[in-house]
């Protein structure tokens, strides 16, 4: 799996690199992200540390806005892990409350007295800050939703299982609570060490 990884980090890496603030309209409407992140090296050039894509139709933009733009950190997974990689290395008891996810109503109702306003929206601020100064990304446009689905999972299998990419001692996920983000080097939880791409899907990328 190695040599894969080696051959997407290469291929990607030819590939136009956007960076915040990016202008939507050279973005394509369907597709597969692949995220970098400042100070992250593998297979001598810029280490993958996360891939998503989108279920909607025409929503990459969409998504990639709620990640880096958008500031709530339960319509992002990837800005939630980032706050609790800085406030777990800030040894921050707003961790907890950040864990939990306002997304209904009832929730909300919930957790309303528990809940500290200002501090969630300077924690968001912060969120954002790190993702727009610290990360950069490349988009694979693939119009067709099942196929993009599954190109996905099997780009994050491939780079979950790689032996060679090594996160850095600086990285900011080594400070995760998350167990399989320290493990495996990638901002994200789902769908690591599954199948692997196969030569015919290095092909189709």
């Amino acid at each position: 799996m190695s040599k894969k990884c080696a051959k997407i980090h290469k291929m990607f890496s030819s590939k136009k690199r956007y960076f915040f603030l990016y202008k939507d309209n050279n973005i394509p409407l369907n597709g597969i992200y692949i995220l970098y992140e400042k100070g992250e090296f593998g297979h001598s050039t810029d280490r993958i540390v996360r891939i998503g894509t989108h279920t909607g139709t025409d929503q990459l933009c969409s998504r990639l806005k709620e990640h880096f733009v958008k500031e709530n950190k339960d319509r992002s997974i990837f800005r939630k892990n980032i706050g609790r990689a800085l406030l777990n290395k800030r040894r921050d008891p707003f961790l907890k409350q950040w864990d939990i996810d306002l997304t209904t109503t009832a929730a909300k109702n919930k957790y309303s007295e528990l809940g500290d306003p200002d501090k969630q929206y300077q924690i968001e601020k912060l969120v954002s800050r790190y993702i727009q100064d610290n990360f950069s990304f490349v988009v694979i446009e693939i119009k067709d939703k099942d196929k993009r689905l599954d190109l996905e999972s099997k780009l994050i299998s491939t780079v979950s299982l790689c032996e060679e990419c090594k996160l850095s001692a600086k990285w900011l996920g080594q400070f995760s609570p998350k167990v399989k983000i320290r493990e495996s080097g990638l901002w994200q939880i789902n769908g690591l060490y599954g199948t692997l791409l196969s030569d015919e899907d290095i092909k189709l990328l």
